[in-house]
């Protein structure tokens, strides 16, 4: 499963794993903002499916022009199919975007009652246990690599720093319902780094990864809204006229290409860490400077916010090693 590319793993020095966190860490607030833009969205539609769509869909028909556009793009284009073709690049590597579109869909159907900050420790909770087994697996293009202790421990100060800063909203029955289904999407998240990255590898491109990524996603969002359609019929609400409700799609290019340009760096579990660091720290800022009524940011949530920066600290300190 690991062996399908036939390039050596790039070497992780220490400027390009600082620069590769620091990307990451914006990327995770940018994920924080589009949270916010989707379930808004979701709201407006009286539907997360179709919020869901709305997003990809506007994400796909932006790199559908930007990328053939661009000669790193269609060079990115002519790689993929000839490495799909070789086989140095499985079919099942480019279906990262199923994970995407769940985990968007997830955004549209829940954060308008849950709230960024809840959304955001069920994302991580699954997505830090997730990221340990694929870096293990070596499913990622930065190889095999060793749960070292402070990976572990980073890993488990993550989850723990993101339940000092939520856990008051926990027990509640309905929320624990419902967040079953962002921890089910943060736990897809990782895989979907890891094969996000090995299609960047293959490709060359960024941006071609990215296509790949929005164009699988679009794909399952679409059939799973007919079968929605089919059974319940369609979203009660109308497309809403504010222009930021749309830019969630934009968001999430940045953030995909981002994780497939920088994966092979950092590895899955550091590039989650840090990408969580960033979630939280902008889930905190946003319920705090643009309060819902699902959202109740208080002093342990600045806390757990703290916390889980600590955690990207540690587990980043020692380069992980390939076997």
């Amino acid at each position: 499963m690991t062996g399908t590319t036939t390039t050596a793993p790039p070497t992780l020095t220490a400027t390009r794993r600082i620069a590769g966190v620091g990307l990451a860490v914006a990327s995770g607030f940018a994920v924080a903002v589009q949270s916010r833009i989707n379930g808004e969205l979701g709201v407006r539609l009286a539907d997360g499916i179709a919020a869901a769509v709305v997003s990809f869909g506007l994400g796909l028909l932006v790199l559908l022009v930007l990328v053939p556009a661009t000669p790193a793009g269609r060079r990115g284009l002519s790689a993929l199919r000839a490495a799909l073709a070789d086989g140095s690049l499985r079919p099942w590597q480019c279906l990262g975007g199923v994970c995407g579109a769940f985990l968007v869909a997830s955004q549209g159907l829940t954060i308008g009652t849950l709230g960024v900050a809840v959304f955001t420790v069920a994302v991580v909770a699954g997505q830090s246990g997730s990221s340990l087994l694929v870096d293990r697996a070596g499913i990622g293009p930065a190889g095999r690599q060793a749960v070292t202790p402070n990976r572990l421990v980073g890993a488990v100060l993550t989850v723990l720093a993101v339940l000092l800063a939520v856990g008051h909203r926990l027990g509640d029955p309905g929320t624990l319902g419902l967040a079953v289904l962002p921890l089910l999407a943060g736990i897809g998240l990782a895989w979907q780094q890891a094969v996000n990255g090995r299609v960047r590898a293959a490709s060359g491109s960024a941006l071609a990864a990215t296509l790949v990524n929005f164009a699988v996603g679009t794909v399952a969002l679409l059939a799973t809204f007919a079968v929605e359609v089919a059974v319940r019929g369609r979203p009660a609400g109308g497309l809403p006229s504010e222009p930021w409700l749309y830019l969630g799609g934009p968001i999430g290019i940045v953030f995909i290409a981002i994780a497939a340009a920088i994966v092979r760096f950092t590895g899955v579990l550091l590039l989650g860490l840090a990408t969580i660091a960033g979630q939280v720290v902008g889930a905190v800022l946003l319920d705090l400077v643009l309060p819902t009524a699902a959202s109740h940011p208080g002093v342990t949530t600045l806390l757990g916010a703290a916390l889980t920066l600590v955690a990207v600290v540690l587990a980043g300190r020692t380069p992980a090693r390939h076997r």
